[in-house]
């Protein structure tokens, strides 16, 4: 049975309607990204990338819901914490945009699980922030097995050395002293506060924290739990798709997300391409959808990596709810939540890639897993690629913009960079252009397929990005 679903708060058409076309921008202007900040070693030399240890690859990179805090996770288990200047210094008119190192602590360590002789790793998989209800701030963190919730907070006071009525293995004598706070030295704590464990038989994918602040999910590769901030003790099973037998799988959990405004919604995407709406009002197990958002394949196009590229990397709810964005190996996708059959906007990200597929087989860059992200006025739409590529769709223009994540001088704007033709043709180009112009176009040939840029954030209001670029993070902005 599939269920009616109650639509948002505002006034929308029913399930399979036509869109509303005046809700998406039929054409918004780019953004021209500018330089801000890199954070790593910044080794120019391309052959050294593999030469990075592994522990230091960034895993994950979350904005805070102010946009005041940017955390990352990497492969060594740790979470470093990086706070925006604070100074209140303007530069372009603008607050500062920098962003400084405020907390680093290991989150997770290598574990061994004895009764399936299995080595658990300490990579941090996904990072989520907490709203902030007071002077701490409270992100979750998770690996394959373990979600952990984490305290960080501020200590600049303490009680005065000669304010104790009584001397360590001494007694009292003489007047009482009222002890007496004085300042110190700045220090930022982390401390865990709850460990959410023994759940998961598979490998955690995602986490989400719901709009009511008071649960959050984690979905593995066949199942999703929810969970109580304040119990660490169980979780309930929400959805399960694990057959009886498991030689008739077909699919798997790749990402799921929590609705940013509605509680009882949740979305959760599939190794087929397809992206189910869930209704927790229906019943306790979500084994029935409430809708599900896929496009049907072409025959003609069907080829032995058909359900490879098909495979849906990511999903994000829209900061309004209204539209899901999904990623996949070749494209980006604009789903309403109101339109099933079909996504309202695709956009091509690897297209130019769709004639090596075979050799990206060969050396597993196909099942590389992508992230994308929303601007904060939903507007435009981020997502990474290879040789340190990142591009940006401003909705409503198909063409989108090609950028390079490499170091540069302050407020330098960003190469504008073309991916296409053969290398004798672009040098036959750049030679017509009198030698100009050729070294912005780059032969889909020359990519360099270990440089990529899977994990990225979009500051949740001002036109700020945060990329992972193996172990370095760069950070742009429009100023």
């Amino acid at each position: 049975m599939v269920m009616e679903v109650d639509e948002p708060s505002t006034q929308h058409g029913g399930a399979g309607t036509s869109m509303d076309t005046s809700e998406v921008p039929s054409c918004v202007d780019g953004i021209e990204w500018k330089f801000s900040q890199v954070k790593g070693t910044v080794d120019q030399d391309e052959s050294s990338i593999a030469d990075v240890p592994p522990a230091d690859v960034i895993s994950c990179v979350e904005f805070s819901h102010d946009g005041e805090y940017l955390a990352t996770g990497d492969k060594g288990g740790r979470v470093v914490i990086f706070q925006r200047d604070q100074s209140g210094k303007y530069v372009r008119g603008v607050r500062s945009r920098e962003y400084n190192v405020y907390s680093t602590f290991q989150s997770h360590e290598p574990e061994f699980d004895y009764l399936k002789s299995l080595e658990i790793e300490e990579k941090i998989n996904q990072i989520k922030w907490l709203k902030k209800k007071n002077a701490a701030n409270f992100i979750l963190s998770t690996n394959d097995k373990t979600v952990k919730l984490w305290k960080i907070s501020e200590r600049e006071r303490k009680v005065a050395d000669d304010a104790w009525n009584v001397e360590r293995g001494g007694s009292f004598i003489g007047r009482l002293n009222i002890p007496q706070i004085v300042p110190m030295e700045l220090i930022v704590e982390a401390s865990p506060r709850r460990v959410y464990g023994n759940a998961h038989t598979y490998h955690v994918n995602s986490i989400s924290v719901n709009s009511d602040e008071e649960t959050f999910l984690s979905a593995d590769d066949l199942r999703i739990n929810l969970w109580h901030l304040e119990i660490t003790n169980e979780s309930f099973n929400i959805v399960d798709i694990k057959p009886t037998n498991m030689e008739e799988l077909t699919e798997v959990i790749t990402a799921s997300e929590f609705h940013p405004n509605q509680c009882h919604w949740l979305v959760y995407s599939s190794s087929k391409g397809s992206i189910r709406l869930c209704d927790m009002r229906d019943k306790a197990l979500c084994d029935q959808h409430a809708k599900i958002f896929e496009e049907p394949e072409d025959p003609a196009a069907r080829s032995f990596f058909s359900e490879i590229i098909a495979s849906v990397s990511d999903v994000k709810f829209s900061h309004d709810g209204k539209f899901l964005l999904t990623r996949d190996y070749l494209t980006v996708k604009v789903w309403d939540l109101r339109q099933e059959r079909a996504p309202v906007e695709t956009y091509a990200v690897h297209e130019h890639l769709r004639s090596k597929l075979c050799q990206l087989y060969e050396n597993d860059s196909i099942f590389d897993k992508f992230e994308c992200g929303w601007s904060g006025d939903d507007k435009h739409i981020l997502t990474g690629s290879y040789h340190n590529l990142f591009r940006t769709f401003a909705r409503g223009n198909q063409e989108g913009k090609t950028w390079e994540a490499r170091p540069g001088e302050m407020h330098q704007p960003l190469r504008n960079r073309k991916i296409g033709g053969s290398a004798s043709s672009r040098k036959k180009r750049a030679q017509n252009q009198g030698g100009a112009g050729g070294d912005d176009e780059i032969a889909p040939d020359s990519l360099d397929f270990t440089r990529k840029i899977l994990h990225t954030a979009w500051h949740p209001q001002e036109n700020i990005i945060a990329l992972a670029a193996t172990n370095n993070l760069y950070i742009f902005s429009d100023v």
